[in-house]
């Protein structure tokens, strides 16, 4: 066997060229007798060529010879051809263990580029200089640090493993809360909607006990005006004939016809107030709901009036004694004695309170920021203002024609909500927790808090 490897060895030396240390190609023969490829005695002889040395020598033997002195060798180029054949249809040895450039027995390992090599391989310039051992050798010496390896990977896979165990507990146990959470938000609100519900029937029902009762007086009150009005009507017809019979007859039972028309006098109904008793009570949640929308609304000095006073922090407003040096930008209302909030809204829902105290005289809502400034402010939704004011104790709202606001309580504190998708801005009076009006819209472009705390009459309207 080893006579036959050394065979084999000094075979795959006679087709292999001395220069480039692979398969022949296209092999020529020179003057000495040896073969070198084409391309690589052709090379050789550029080489010599530039470095104009004193003779041109053949590679292997160092023997002279001639430029272009060399033949092609169609035997060996065949024999070539032949064994890489023979080497493709052994199948002796499979395909992955070959080396795919010299189609040789992968036999060695370089240490340095850690690649499997064959014999060829290792006396060719890549590998020359490099560390190069047995495969088997090299093989063994790799099980053992994989041997090695496995160790800490284990430990980094069980850890890994507890690690994915604590955190899949943590994502149940997460879920266990999230999952408590909703039922007992489900819960309180399953609870407020009833209470809700219970607060609608028992208002309805006193506001239907309210409309009963009030409807039975006034029924009364109009049952006892028809009888009264036909007793009268017909005395006045008695009399009437009376006027029209002759001296004698009239005279019959005339005074009786005198008493009775004297005696008969109008009795005037009973006054009933027709003002609702029940006052809606909005619920503390609902306000407390409504306060999620917050905003903290401040006041844009270029919007107000010269007559208009605002804070240092531009929270509050009111008329002044004189009139301002300002610029007259567009921006600023004139004559009006009318402000803005600087925020504006092109979308969503708001929330904010004003402080009204015992003002007199106010007007509060929202405008589209495209209002005119200039000239008489007419507070109408089809101009933009969606509002409520108080003027000589009076509350009104901007429908046209405006409509009156009754309520028992004076709103020292007023809330209001804007709802720009709905088309809604509500007032609350704070002070009661009651519903004052809900004004409604197609709303379009930013819009404004709106404000106005009246003109100062003497003093009278001069609190912010």
């Amino acid at each position: 066997m080893a006579a036959a490897g050394e065979l084999a060895r000094s075979f795959q030396d006679e087709v292999t060229c001395s220069v480039c240390l692979e398969y022949f190609t296209e092999p020529v023969t020179i003057e000495c007798g040896h073969n070198f490829c084409r391309a690589c005695i052709t090379q050789h002889c550029e080489q010599w060529e530039k470095g104009r040395r004193p003779e041109l020598s053949c590679p292997q033997c160092r023997a002279q010879f001639q430029k272009g002195e060399f033949k092609r060798n169609t035997q060996l180029n065949n024999i070539v051809q032949m064994i890489k054949e023979l080497r493709q249809n052994q199948g002796k040895e499979p395909k992955e263990d070959l080396c795919e450039r010299h189609e040789e027995r992968l036999k060695l390992f370089c240490e340095e580029d850690g690649e499997a090599i064959c014999l060829v391989c290792e006396k060719s310039r890549a590998h020359k200089s490099h560390t190069v051992v047995p495969i088997e050798e090299a093989a063994q010496d790799y099980k053992v640090k994989l041997q090695g390896a496995l160790g800490p990977l284990r430990k980094e896979l069980e850890q890994a493993l507890a690690l994915m165990a604590k955190e899949e507990k943590k994502t149940t146990e997460w879920q266990r809360k999230v999952k408590n959470k909703r039922e007992t938000i489900a819960g309180e609100f399953n609870k407020l909607h009833k209470l809700l519900r219970e607060e609608e029937q028992l208002l309805l029902q006193r506001l239907e006990e309210e409309e009963r009762e009030t409807l039975q007086r006034l029924q009364e009150n109009v049952t006892k005006l028809s009888q009264q009005s036909s007793s009268l009507q017909q005395l006045i017809t008695e009399i009437e004939e009376k006027c029209r019979q002759t001296d004698a007859e009239l005279l019959k039972d005339v005074k009786s016809t005198l008493t009775r028309s004297q005696s008969m006098k109008l009795q005037e109904p009973e006054a009933i107030s027709t003002e609702l008793k029940n006052v809606y009570k909005i619920p503390e949640c609902y306000l407390d709901m409504l306060k999620r929308f917050w905003v903290d609304v401040t006041l844009d000095p270029d919007t107000a009036n010269p007559w208009l006073i605002l804070s240092e922090d531009r929270k509050c407003v009111r008329d002044g004694d004189t009139c301002q040096d300002l610029p007259n930008n567009p921006e600023r209302f004139d004559p009006c004695p009318c402000v803005l909030g600087a925020e504006g809204f092109p979308s969503g829902r708001r929330y904010w309170e004003v402080e009204v105290g015992d003002k007199p005289e106010w007007d509060l809502g929202v405008c589209r920021e495209s209002v005119s400034r200039k000239g008489k402010v007419r507070l109408k939704s089809e101009d933009g203002y969606w509002d409520m004011w108080l003027r000589d104790g009076k509350y009104k709202t901007c429908t046209s024609p405006p409509t009156p606001l009754l309520m028992s309580v004076r709103p020292s504190r007023v809330g209001i909500f804007l709802d720009y998708e709905a088309g809604e801005v509500s007032f609350y009076n704070v002070t009661d927790r009651s519903q004052l009006c809900t004004v409604t819209g197609t709303f379009s472009g930013t819009l404004h808090p709106y404000f106005s705390p009246g003109v100062n009459a003497g003093g009278k309207t001069r609190l912010p």
